[in-house]
């Protein structure tokens, strides 16, 4: 009898932030400020809402969202098809808000990278570091 083990990976970027949680809540819903840092999309925190992220590249993401937890946790599902199966990605991303005493611990996980694929591993590790340094900027002018 063979047993097969799919073993996946995880990209985790954790940051402390300077601005209160709920600040940090409306730039990770509110569609318009979303697009500032992350991608164009027409998203809705509501669990259960299909929702697309459309890259500058021309990629499409279809995601769902999976749970909103105001100003705590946010998680939906990050999927991008391609026929190479190294950079097709069924992914979960969750964001999880832990207020400080000068602001917010932001960590940011997503889950789901299968061992071959490391480009697509390695591209996500990088695209969350300028997605999180776009955010910080995005903050720095919200009132």
């Amino acid at each position: 009898m063979t047993s097969i083990t799919t073993q996946t990976r995880s990209v985790v970027v954790e940051r402390d932030i300077a601005h209160p949680p709920e600040k940090l809540w409306r730039a990770l819903t509110q569609p318009h400020l979303m697009e500032e840092w992350l991608m164009k999309n027409d998203f809705k925190p509501q669990v259960g809402h299909g929702f697309q992220l459309r890259g500058e590249w021309g990629g499409v993401l279809d995601c769902e969202v999976l749970a909103v937890e105001p100003n705590k946790t946010l998680s939906y599902t990050w999927n991008h098809e391609h026929p190479d199966p190294a950079y097709a990605l069924r992914s979960v991303v969750t964001f999880t808000l832990t207020p400080t005493a000068t602001g917010t611990h932001l960590r940011v996980e997503q889950a789901g990278f299968h061992p071959d694929q490391k480009q697509a591993y390695g591209g996500a590790h990088a695209g969350w570091k300028a997605f999180l340094g776009n955010l910080d900027q995005l903050l720095d002018r919200l009132d």
